[in-house]
């Protein structure tokens, strides 16, 4: 018994088949022994069972051993990733054929799996080669295993020398921890920066990877800082030759009539239309300074319970110049400092009155909110003409008005900034007119 179960799988279907067919055999050979027949015939019949015997045993086990062996090549190939590989067609409904159906059916599942996976890695490979962030991918040693551009850049060197790195070797470890989306500072070949990180897992080949994202900080507050910088610069000048230049202009004339001699008569009135010039620009130029000094030093809000409706009823009778219709909400307290919010509001309503004047339209002021949000919009709409470009509207000391300071609109989104809301102003969409919509968050009941 020992030696029968030692023996492969074919060798025991052979013995396994001969067994079965051998008492039939001797049964017809015993048959044939006693019968009557010359013995020659009978001995011929007696061979020719034998090989029927031997033919039926080796016919049995090529049709078991073959379909077996290209089972076995199948999974081969897939296992060396080879999905191509297929089964010849079989026919039926035997457990044979539905055996070779699903063997291809898997070869046709795998191939497709692996086309996604390939086009999945060369989807994540352009996206971070086209971004401009640092994107790395580490494995679960802390090796990275993925790197783009940005990368190379920051880390100073190409990708070859970083995948198969460590982040410790990097200095990119605390990466790897903490909360996200937060702030740490990374010394890195370009210097000692501020990074905001963030962190995900994605898989390769079946292997959980993490993927890091670095956004440079500095680099961002730089550009931002430069750019304020060049826009309030570029509004200064504006402002100073608007005052600097006159009163050159009309210095140097006084300075002409003092050395003309004789004077003429009426020097003395030259002189003071003159000095008056000047003084009237000089006095422009210190409400300007005012009002900078004004937007600089904007105290923080003291914030307290504030009814919505009174607020709103408040301002509205403030403008006189042009009918305010106001629209009713729902009832709604406001955490807030009235006062500052109140100056927002004017702000923002006198503006929409003074476009209001130059059509002869109307002006609109009232607020919505919704049973589950958080905040709620104040709205003032006008029938004005319109803005024709919104890119410097909240530009310190930009105006398009004669008289203005071009701090009103900057003055009041600091305000609602400041309350943790928002201030936008575009053309209406339904008609000619603008918009200007605060944001502000509601003071929300106990347990809300």
């Amino acid at each position: 018994m020992r030696l029968f179960v030692s023996l492969d799988f074919e060798k025991r279907l052979v013995v396994f088949v001969a067994l079965a067919l051998l008492p039939a055999t001797l049964v017809a050979v015993l048959l044939l022994y006693f019968d009557a027949h010359p013995v020659g015939l009978r001995l011929a019949l007696a061979g020719a069972l034998l090989i029927s015997l031997v033919w039926g045993v080796r016919a049995i086990h090529r049709r078991v051993t073959r379909p077996l062996q290209t089972l076995a090549n199948l999974l081969s190939a897939y296992r060396e990733g080879d999905f191509s590989a297929r089964a010849h067609a079989i026919e039926g409904g035997d457990a044979l054929s539905q055996a070779m159906q699903e063997l291809n059916a898997l070869g046709d599942t795998l191939r497709h799996q692996r086309l996604s996976v390939e086009e999945a890695t060369a989807f994540l490979r352009r996206v971070m080669e086209a971004v401009d962030v640092v994107m790395l991918t580490f494995d679960e040693e802390r090796r990275v295993r993925l790197v783009n551009r940005s990368a190379e850049h920051a880390l100073g060197r190409p990708a070859e020398r970083i995948i198969g790195r460590t982040a410790e070797e990097l200095g990119l470890m605390e990466t790897l921890g903490g909360a996200v989306p937060r702030v740490v500072e990374l010394t890195l070949p370009g210097g000692r920066e501020r990074w905001e990180v963030r962190r995900g897992v994605i898989r390769q080949g079946g292997v959980a990877h993490s993927l890091v994202v670095l956004t440079n900080l500095g680099r961002v507050l730089r550009d931002e800082e430069r750019q304020a910088w060049q826009r309030l610069i570029r509004v200064l000048t504006h402002e100073l030759n608007n005052s600097l230049a006159p009163i050159k202009s009309v210095a140097g004339s006084l300075e002409s009539l003092l050395s003309r001699e004789p004077r003429s008569d009426d020097w003395r009135d030259d002189m003071r239309r003159g000095l008056a010039v000047i003084a009237a620009r000089a006095g422009a130029l210190t409400r300007f300074t005012e009002a900078y000094s004004r937007l600089a030093r904007l105290p923080k809000p003291r914030k307290r319970a504030v009814g919505l409706t009174d607020l709103v009823d408040r301002v509205a009778r403030l403008e006189t110049r042009v009918s305010v219709k106001r629209l009713d909400g729902p009832e709604l307290e406001l955490d807030a400092d009235p006062d500052q919010l109140e100056q927002a509001l004017i702000n923002v309503l006198r503006n929409a009155a003074e476009a209001a004047l130059e059509t002869g339209g109307a002006v609109r002021l009232g607020w919505t909110h919704s049973a589950r949000a958080r905040f709620v919009e104040i709205a003032v709409e006008d029938d004005g003409p319109g803005l024709k470009g919104t890119e410097n509207l909240f530009v310190p000391f930009f105006t398009t008005k004669p008289q203005g300071s071009g701090i009103g609109l900057v003055l009041s989104r600091q305000i609602v900034e400041g309350h943790g809301g928002a201030l936008t102003l575009e053309n209406r969409q339904d008609g000619r007119g603008c918009l200007a919509i605060a944001r502000l968050p509601v003071k929300m009941a106990h347990g809300a």
